[in-house]
């Protein structure tokens, strides 16, 4: 349980403290399409063009990581990274394929998957992954299929999981959580000596929603057959943690930075917060910590947030795009290449069954979490077009219900009349 392991510092201090789950990273620096990057993209030849997001220095050596790779197992073949900033590459791909042109790979926010598809920018993958040898290894959560046509597949995720303050569970006689009646125990006892129980985002929109589900989802709630006496009960569990002391009604001003921060500076035995932030807890933590997948039950499921990736529907060399993203993003070398660069969990079963993996305590109860409570993000059950809504909907349930703006009952109302509205 020692979150201080000199080996686990060395191996992520160069991790992904910015790479925020849902994919929100942040861009700066580089030129994109249209500047030096080209204005068509896809050039043909032997030539595969990678349009990407990314610009944090270990994001952009994994990706040289791929290219070398690439290019070393297929002669006389270029592999061109094009950086596009992350609030222009879901336009500048629709465009591009306006025009019948654009990269032969994107590397992009797995949730926005139906962005891209129902704008044209992304090639139906289903007869290349019927063939994959390899298909098995992936669970359907990180396959993007929208009207049942497959477009994207997550070589790696991101996740949430409970970071846990050891010192003080150990000064309150405590072990980590395991069930939700454990985890409501140790708040209780955290309360009782001045510490806050657990830090989570309770934003009004799409941030908050990717923290609620997991919590919702305990309680039985799904968009596959949404419950709304199951809804209530969960906005009606965060809202008790509020009135009972163990959750600041300020969560519904936090993103998911200030809760780490809050978890950091030792004011929270708990934070529910994902495996991104390692690398800020190697550096910053002054106590011993671990974490453990959220205790959310047999019915709980956990987004699976990061990077999708899809072969450009206008690329000129789609057979070697796809060859580019099995021989990097979808395979086992790959997904262990991003766990030791940027600490995400790799979606493929056989590697995170590597000792990359399972010796790391910080990262053995995030996959665990991919296997037993992985959900897709967004929920394959929400009409694309209506994602958007969806979130920002629960969202701002979520957050009304944190806060004590609306009643438990009145949120899961507003929310079910919208998801009802969908169905009819």
């Amino acid at each position: 349980m020692t979150g201080m392991n000199p080996m686990k510092r060395r191996s992520f201090l160069a991790g992904t403290a910015g790479l925020a789950a849902t994919g929100a990273l942040a861009a700066c620096g580089s030129s994109g399409p249209g500047e030096d990057g080209g204005e068509d993209g896809s050039q043909g030849g032997n030539t595969v063009t990678v349009w990407h997001y990314f610009s944090e220095d270990n994001q952009l050596a994994l990706m040289d990581q791929y290219k070398e790779k690439f290019e070393s197992e297929n002669d006389g073949v270029t592999v061109e990274n094009v950086y596009v900033p992350y609030d222009q590459i879901n336009s500048k791909v629709v465009n591009a394929a306006g025009s019948q042109t654009g990269p032969d790979v994107v590397v992009f926010n797995g949730a926005e998957a139906a962005v891209l598809a129902l704008g044209g920018g992304l090639k139906p993958i289903d007869e290349e992954w019927a063939g994959y040898e390899d298909a098995e290894q992936f669970p359907d959560s990180v396959q993007h299929t929208i009207d049942d046509t497959l477009y994207a597949v997550q070589g790696y995720v991101n996740l949430l999981g409970l970071w846990c303050n050891v010192d003080k569970l150990t000064e309150l006689s405590l072990e980590p959580p395991t069930t939700m009646e454990e985890l409501e125990a140790a708040m209780e006892a955290a309360q009782e000596i001045g510490l806050a129980g657990i830090t989570v985002s309770g934003l009004p929109q799409s941030q908050g929603e990717w923290q609620a589900y997991p919590w919702l989802s305990s309680q039985g709630f799904t968009y596959e057959s949404p419950d709304e006496q199951a809804l209530t009960e969960g906005f009606a569990m965060i809202n008790g943690w509020v009135e009972k002391g163990y959750l600041s009604k300020e969560a519904t001003t936090w993103d998911q930075t200030v809760p780490f921060q809050q978890f950091l500076a030792g004011q929270s035995l708990f934070a529910s917060n994902g495996n991104w932030q390692i690398a800020l807890a190697e550096s910053d933590a002054t106590f011993e910590y671990t974490v453990v997948p959220l205790p959310v039950g047999e019915s709980g499921q956990v987004y699976l947030g990061g990077e999708g990736q899809g072969v450009g529907a206008f690329s000129q060399n789609p057979e070697l795009a796809w060859q580019y993203l099995t021989s990097t993003y979808y395979s086992a070398k790959g997904q262990l290449a991003a766990v030791e660069s940027v600490g995400s969990i790799p979606a493929r079963e056989d590697a995170n069954r590597d000792t990359a993996v399972t010796d790391n305590d910080l990262l053995t109860p995030f996959s665990e979490t991919v296997a037993e409570h992985g959900a897709n993000y967004p929920s394959a059950a929400i009409p694309p077009e209506a994602v958007a809504d969806v979130q920002t909907t629960v969202g701002q349930a979520w957050s009304a219900a944190l806060g004590g703006q609306q009643a438990p009952e009145a949120a899961a109302q507003t929310v079910m009349q919208l998801l009802e509205s969908l169905s009819s």
